[in-house]
């Protein structure tokens, strides 16, 4: 049996009355990508947040390559491999498209800096974040700042930034969202061959990208998880249709 990368196991959490999350439990195999879905209010964000130490969860188990995980912070949780891109831009918008890139090399390494010049100028985090963002098709845009690239330009740097962490699994979060056809087809390509790379987790309202790329899909309904399965197996759920398309079971 393939052991997973990352395991969550029973995992509450509330805020007063409300069960944001109600016993969930899923797993993200090596290869891998498993989408998460569900309704707005279903508590996508709040799952990921305690995956990724924002919110410390309740009760219940998270555990990374067999590790449990869950008395860590953001910053601890990100140093063993779990890399995040947030549904709003968390870019430096000031830097430049490389800077960015830089910067997230060099929290990879465990580099140490007061000031930023003396990392944008070390060779040994610049040479690989232009290698990042020629990966994700921005080459040509290193020098531009972040604060002027479009919105598509903006989720690709995200990707390098993601990269740049040299992650063990990547967690997505909506990284279609405000996307054209063309960006979002694009998108949904490379991300399929990330996954050779390491497993995503990845959290997603563009039903075509989720039945296109994954492997596996979780449906989160008030907190719960109600299904878990292949794309066919989700679209033939009677409750999946019921509590999540809107459709009347028949």
């Amino acid at each position: 049996m393939v052991e997973p990368v990352l395991a969550v196991t029973d995992l509450c959490k509330r805020f007063g009355a409300l069960a944001a999350s109600d016993h969930v439990g899923f797993d993200l195999t090596p290869g891998e990508i498993h989408a998460l879905i569900g309704p707005n209010g279903a508590g996508k964000s709040t799952l990921i947040n305690q995956i990724t130490g924002a919110i410390r969860h309740d009760s219940g188990s998270i555990r990374f390559e067999g590790r449990e995980i869950g008395h860590l912070g953001v910053a601890g949780r990100a140093r063993l491999g779990l890399a995040r891109t947030f549904q709003v831009s968390s870019l430096a918008p000031e830097f430049t498209a490389l800077q960015n890139v830089t910067l997230a090399a060099a929290a990879a390494s465990g580099h140490v800096y007061r000031f930023f010049r003396p990392v944008f100028g070390d060779r040994r985090l610049v040479e690989p974040a232009l290698d990042h963002l020629a990966r994700v098709g921005l080459e040509g845009r290193a020098g531009v700042r972040a604060a002027d690239l479009s919105h598509g330009e903006k989720r690709k740097l995200e990707m390098a930034v993601a990269l740049a962490m040299r992650p063990k699994a990547f967690l997505l979060d909506e990284p279609m969202a405000g996307m054209g056809p063309e960006g979002s087809k694009e998108l949904t390509g490379f991300l399929d061959g990330l996954r050779s790379q390491a497993p995503i987790l990845l959290v997603e309202h563009d039903m075509d990208a989720v039945f296109t790329l994954a492997d596996r899909i979780s449906v989160l309904v008030y907190g719960r998880v109600i299904a878990t399965g292949n794309a066919a197996e989700i679209r033939a759920s009677k409750e999946v249709r019921r509590a999540y398309l809107g459709e009347a079971a028949p």
